[in-house]
Parts: C-alpha cells; structure tokens; sequence
C-alpha cells in the first residue's frame, strides 16, 4: 500500500506524519510537498514589493530547492516513525489541494494524510482549507489529523 503525505512543515503536517507512522509502520509513503507559485506574489504584494507573475530561473531554482528540502525533512520524520518514505516537491499547477488529488491519482495512493491547517493562513480562511477541498474532491480515502493541542488549551 502507498500512501500520501501532504507536508508543508507545520505542526500539523508533522502530527499527521506522526499519527501515520504510528498507525500504518512499516508501509511505503510519499511525502509531498506543494508550493504555490501565486501566494508567493501574494506574500511580495502584502511586504509592498514589486510583484511579478514569472519569476527569474535563479528564483525558481531557490524556491524549488528549498521545497525540495523541506520535503526531504517530511521524508526523514515519516522514516523515524517507521514508514518507508520517499519525497516528492511539485509546484501546483491550479491549488494546492488539486494538486495533491491529482498526485495522489498518479501513485494510484490507498490513503491521502493530511494535517487540519497548514501554512496557508488568511489565505486558507478566504479559500478554504486545503484538508477540507482534498476531503471533498478525491476519489479515495483520506484522514485528517488534528494538529498538536495548543499551548493553555
């Protein structure tokens, strides 16, 4: 069985990484890391930057390299609980949720795991969680996992 990490380094992407590795020891993951191309200009706009829709190779290469990285730290969490994890970096191509659905019909994954919030935030709350669209649009099982209790909760 694969199964789908989505990971983007939050709290509760790693409880979900956890949780997984807790649950399902032992079997083949990949913990997939998707970055928005969109919300990076969206992020230059808000700190008052020049916002341009293409961004220079050198710039797509950092960007790229450091996704990369973090989906190889997601890798290296989900094997230190146990699961034999490989990483994968893609850049979505219309959201992050479609794009996690779609690899997720690629690998042909028996699960998609994801954490209850991510990086996203105000976006999220505009657009809607990212759990909530892979929940509603992928044609296959998938579990949420609530991330860590906050501190004084």
């Amino acid at each position: 069985m694969t199964i789908l990490i989505a990971y983007d380094g939050s709290d509760d992407a790693k409880s979900a990484i956890t949780f997984a590795g807790q649950l399902l020891r032992g079997e083949s993951a990949v913990v997939l890391t998707v970055w928005e191309r969109l919300a990076l200009a969206s992020t230059r706009a808000s700190a008052g930057l020049m916002v341009t829709i293409d961004q220079s190779a050198a710039e797509e290469e950092a960007i790229g390299q450091a996704m990369n990285e973090l989906a190889r730290r997601g890798a290296e969490l989900a094997r230190q609980v146990g699961l034999d994890a490989v990483p994968r970096c893609d850049a979505d191509s219309v959201a992050v949720w479609s794009t996690i659905v779609d690899v997720a019909n690629e690998i042909d994954a028996k699960l998609i795991v994801t954490g209850t919030r991510g990086m996203g935030g105000v976006r999220s709350l505009l657009l809607g969680s990212t759990s909530d669209r892979v929940l509603h649009h992928a044609h296959r099982p998938v579990l949420v996992v609530p991330g860590p209790p906050e501190a004084g909760a």
